[in-house]
């Protein structure tokens, strides 16, 4: 067995059968606050990818009885949002009385009324009314806002693993049409965003513990996690991550897609883009977010790739291109552009032997190194090809990281700061053997050490990310 499942209890992990895990979880050896019946110090959502839909799904414990819950996990959208239509059964629940301050606060424009079926999640008078929305299509439907019981796992090491339960957690019905083309049969979605009724926030609230999550994605053979509260991130088995994290300030988007309020949608600064570090020419009002709310940089988990706009596009992949111009090529696999004879790319422990590809961000210090594993991606006939799409001209956001881009990496959301945090490392300057100091994202199943301020790429087994709870 693979030390990491030996480490992480079974129900931790969506799909069981997963080959390799990104995380360990440890405790510390004095009693965790959960155990005392008090507030956890942290509390999490284990994540797995659905290769189906290349969406990532968790679960949760909701109701009374509690039963399992699984919902596609997003960046954006105003609240959790689960189906009431559909045999939820639940003594626990109670509406959102029209007028309310919980009301006021999400912003409810409506008032269900002239219900006169029997009394259901789904079907009640003088209730609060959201508009919960299936974010990729951007399809929406009308319905009751209610608090039920929520439980998620903490980091206590007793078996079963314990939950904390958060008694009047804050959601919106949907319909159950609003669950087709969701992932892993999900039920709802699941908002990590900036929002006031989102995941982040609500907890925070709850539990008492910091407005803050750290993200750590997996491809769909491994298992990803979100940790909510306060808690260090190490490498085993001395490296201390959250005592090097540096940041780039997280952005207001002035207008949210639909117009009206700000966006709460989580952006970054992207100044430049380098390819084998060298400067892609591009036109920078793209990258700068406009009055209008239009242009900038935002991560989303519901887009599988990184979008570029059209011009963008062109550049990146044409530097790309005349990078690998070596490479035998081979067609290209929609949606992708450039594709290589995967047989004919060398491989490191931080994947694909390909040139990197710099995000700059807010200084010329301060880069996200995107290495091959997150760059390339592999069909099933044997190609390698360059991860980006085509978002068209003139598109609402210029540059869109997709999921496939932040798998794992440990990317820290800190709300209350307003930042991104992530760790430092040095890294090899990709030309003359120079060292340079850059911000990168490290990978720890890629194995990157530094020694004498010089980055290399351990030979052996790679080096496992310990989340010490």
């Amino acid at each position: 067995m693979d030390p990491c499942m030996a480490c992480l209890p079974p129900r931790l992990v969506l799909a069981s059968t997963a080959p390799v895990l990104v995380l360990l979880l440890f405790v510390p050896l004095s009693p965790c606050r959960a155990a005392s019946g008090s507030s956890p110090s942290a509390v999490l959502l284990p994540v797995d990818k659905d290769g189906a839909t290349q969406q990532y799904v968790t679960m949760f414990w909701q109701r009374t009885p509690s039963v399992p819950v699984k919902a596609v996990v997003d960046l954006a959208g105003a609240m959790l949002w689960v189906d009431c239509e559909s045999g939820y059964e639940s003594s626990s629940y109670a509406r959102v009385p029209c007028g309310s301050k919980p009301c006021r606060l999400a912003k409810s424009a409506a008032c269900a009324t002239g219900c006169s079926g029997a009394a259901s999640p789904g079907c009640l008078n003088d209730t609060c009314t959201g508009f919960p929305e299936y974010t990729i299509t951007r399809v929406s439907t009308g319905g009751n806002i209610i608090t039920d019981k929520l439980s998620l796992y903490t980091t206590c090491r007793p078996m079963p693993v314990p939950r904390a339960t958060a008694p009047g957690f804050l959601f919106t019905c949907g319909a159950t049409s609003l669950t087709k083309g969701l992932g892993a049969a999900a039920t709802g979605m699941m908002s990590l965003s900036r929002a006031r009724f989102a995941l982040p926030t609500q907890l925070a609230s709850i539990f008492r513990f910091s407005r803050k999550f750290a993200l750590c994605l997996a491809p769909a053979e491994s298992s990803g996690v979100v940790v909510f509260g306060d808690a260090p991130y190490e490498f085993q088995p001395v490296m201390d991550l959250s005592k090097s994290l540096i940041y780039t300030p997280l952005l207001v988007n002035p207008v949210t897609t639909t117009g009206g309020d700000k966006s709460t949608e989580y952006f970054i600064g992207v100044t430049g883009i380098k390819v084998n570090g060298r400067a892609v020419p591009l036109n920078a009002t793209l990258l700068a977010i406009a009055k209008s709310g239009v242009g900038g940089t935002k991560l989303s988990m519901l887009s599988p790739y990184t979008v570029l706009e059209t011009s963008i596009y062109k550049a990146v992949t044409d530097a790309f291109a005349a990078e690998t111009a070596m490479i035998p090529r081979v067609p290209a696999v929609a949606p992708f552009k450039l594709c290589y004879d995967g047989t004919m790319v060398g491989s490191t422990r931080a994947g694909p032997a390909v040139p990197t590809v710099e995000l700059v961000l807010q200084s010329k210090a301060v880069s996200w190194v995107v290495f091959g594993a997150n760059s390339m991606v592999a069909t099933k006939d044997g190609a390698l090809c360059f991860g980006v799409v085509d978002g068209g001209v003139a598109p609402e956001t210029s540059v869109v990281i997709g999921g496939h881009m932040m798998e794992d990496n440990l990317l820290e959301f800190d709300l209350e700061g307003s930042r991104l945090e992530f760790p430092v490392h040095f890294v090899v300057s990709p030309r003359g053997g120079q060292v340079a100091r850059h911000y990168v994202l490290p990978n720890p199943r890629r194995g990157i050490v530094t020694r004498n301020k010089r980055l290399r790429l351990e030979t052996g087994r790679p080096k496992s990310l310990v989340l010490r709870l």
